[in-house]
């Protein structure tokens, strides 16, 4: 069964950054389209960042030249480098494969706190 375990969140300043990480076990990525989630108290979940198998990344025009989305096939996880953040940034952030068949059961995020 295939799972994904996030890691990496904190608190931090406005401006500061953080690199979540997200690591598979029962898969490789090189299989999957993964995205970067996020859920802020009282929202839905949105979608922040996606990479593919082929390298096509994607991102919310929120975090947009602030974000970077990257892999390593050898580690088997997924990263977000998340630079300038801002509080609106904070949230719960959650990887899965962003496409519904493929899609495995979620994890327990990482917190994500941005104070200004």
């Amino acid at each position: 069964q295939v799972q994904v375990v996030e890691s990496g969140g904190g608190l931090v300043q406005a401006g500061g950054s953080l690199r979540l990480s997200c690591a598979a076990s029962g898969s490789t990525f090189s299989s999957m389209i993964i995205g970067w989630y996020r859920q802020a108290p009282g929202k839905q979940r949105e979608l922040v960042a996606t990479i593919s198998s082929l390298g096509s990344l994607n991102y919310a025009d929120s975090v947009k030249g602030r974000f970077t989305i990257s892999v390593d096939n050898a580690k088997n996880t997924v990263y977000l480098q998340m630079d300038s953040l801002k509080p609106e940034d904070t949230g719960v952030y959650y990887c899965n494969d962003i496409r519904p068949s493929f899609a495995v059961n979620w994890g327990q995020g990482t917190q994500v706190t941005v104070s200004s």
